[in-house]
């Protein structure tokens, strides 16, 4: 259900759940998300706010909608539902992988100037 006190718009509190959802692998049995009219049961919106949530999710690389048929998961959905998710999780893993390559870039220094003989 939608938070309706203005500290957030309700497409991107639904969007926010879905991503969640297709994160955790609710969609990835059928690899389709629920109807709009489903979402607006589910989170007492309007189509509108369904519609802009998806939409929000395609801007995303999350889904893809065909016509009459529904709207799917891309292929790598979850994996990018799950880091979209958790932004904290992925800007640690981020700091760590600099680090690494810090620390990499700092031994081939030493390795060039010892091989240049300075």
């Amino acid at each position: 259900m939608v938070d309706w006190t203005g500290k957030q718009f309700a497409y991107q509190q639904v969007a926010d759940d879905l991503r969640r959802r297709i994160a955790d692998g609710d969609f990835a049995e059928t690899g389709q998300l629920p109807s709009y009219g489903d979402l607006q049961k589910a989170y007492e919106v309007t189509v509108t706010v369904a519609r802009a949530a998806i939409n929000l999710l395609k801007a995303e690389g999350l889904v893809v909608s065909h016509q009459g048929k529904g709207v799917f998961l891309t292929a790598d959905a979850g994996n990018s539902a799950a880091q979209l998710a958790d932004p904290v999780r992925v800007m640690a893993e981020l700091r760590e992988e600099v680090d690494k390559l810090r620390t990499e870039v700092g031994d081939l220094r030493q390795r060039v100037a010892t091989l240049e003989g300075k």
